[in-house]
């Protein structure tokens, strides 16, 4: 389906049982259920667009370390790294070393696929799936009806125009403009700030970039850079568990939706603004998150998070460019529900 198709949110049939706004159903063809959500809207037109972004030779990972979580998180295991030489792990008598890693797909750098958060009324993800083990547990993608990452590979990847927000660049220099100094002119990204639409399209504007169909959006908050060299004052910031990110809002998805992203992504620990608050703006729990069962679930839109903005963020500013051809491969097993992003920004 061409973006000119793609109903805005008010817009949307009606799914029954659903809120006005869940996209399923939108990408299916021939009678088969979607399994890549608004990935579709990575048209061979968009990404030849996309393409022709990379015209300065530059590329900059994007990547955080798969260890560098400076500290342990209950339930997303550690990543153990484990070497062996040939003869020890009784491959030959050469020399030479393999080696193994056992990791959370969850702990840096990461997609969350589509079955990760479901909406949590219904207990269904993207397209009303009810996923199982079993279902997960498909040896080939081929028979894995699950919106998963592997089915990613089909269409080679993403491919795509990327565009950072780079809010905290924006926000500190807005600051200082108004005569504030040192730790005053500092916005940390556990602090808790909820970054709003308005605030996304004057970071757009002051940037000189205009969002297109199919863009991967990315925000930076300084987040992994932070993470990066924690001390003493972050780690007590830390306890307030408030982490800066999008203002997870129906506004917000509603303008998510109607931009027709073919994902989000960003440095946040959840892209969207933790700990979650209420439509009224009282506190929520985190099991009350708004932009994870809106993007993952109802319509089919990826999820990036931790993803490490510190060096783009710096030849966006040096550059004067914010927009620039990207490209992702997640791993590739089957009902992989989150990896790696293995993504790269190409100038």
């Amino acid at each position: 389906m061409s973006t000119t198709q793609l109903p805005d949110f008010d817009n949307l049939p009606k799914v029954e049982g659903m809120p006005q706004g869940c996209a399923w159903g939108i990408f299916d063809r021939d009678g088969k259920k979607d399994v890549l959500g608004t990935l579709n809207l990575l048209t061979p037109d968009v990404v030849k667009a996309a393409c022709a972004e990379a015209r300065d030779g530059v590329s900059v990972s994007l990547n955080w370390p798969l260890n560098a979580m400076p500290f342990p998180l209950p339930g997303r295991i550690a990543p153990t790294h484990k070497h062996m030489t040939l003869k020890e792990a009784g491959l030959a008598k050469s020399h030479g070393w393999d080696d193994e890693i056992h990791f959370n797909t969850q702990l840096s750098s990461q997609w969350d696929s589509l079955v990760h958060w479901y909406h949590q009324p219904s207990g269904l993800a993207y397209n009303g799936l009810e996923v199982s083990h079993e279902i997960l547990a498909a040896k080939h993608t081929a028979a894995n009806t699950a919106p998963t990452l592997d089915h990613w590979h089909s269409k080679g990847g993403l491919v795509a125009r990327g565009v950072l927000i780079d809010f905290k660049e924006w926000a500190e220099k807005k600051a200082r403009a108004e005569g504030k100094t040192g730790e005053d002119a500092i916005v940390h990204p556990l602090d808790g700030h909820r970054i709003t639409i308005e605030e996304i399209e004057a970071v757009a504007g002051d940037q000189g970039v205009e969002f297109r169909p199919g863009d991967v959006l990315i925000i930076r908050t300084g987040l992994t850079e932070t993470f990066s060299a924690p001390t003493a004052e972050d780690f007590a910031k830390l306890q307030n568990m408030r982490v800066s990110g999008v203002h997870g809002t129906l506004e917000t998805a509603k303008w998510l939706w109607n931009k027709h992203f073919a994902a989000v992504a960003g440095d946040a620990w959840a892209f969207e603004a933790l700990t979650p608050v209420k439509e009224d703006g009282s506190p929520a729990s985190n099991e009350e998150l708004v932009l994870h069962p809106w993007l993952l679930s109802m319509f089919g839109m990826p999820i990036g998070e931790l993803w490490d903005l510190g060096g783009l963020s710096a030849h966006c500013k040096a550059s004067g460019r914010y927009s620039f051809m990207l490209t992702s491969a997640p791993l590739n097993i089957p009902g992989l529900v989150g990896s790696p992003p293995n993504a790269l920004a190409i100038f």
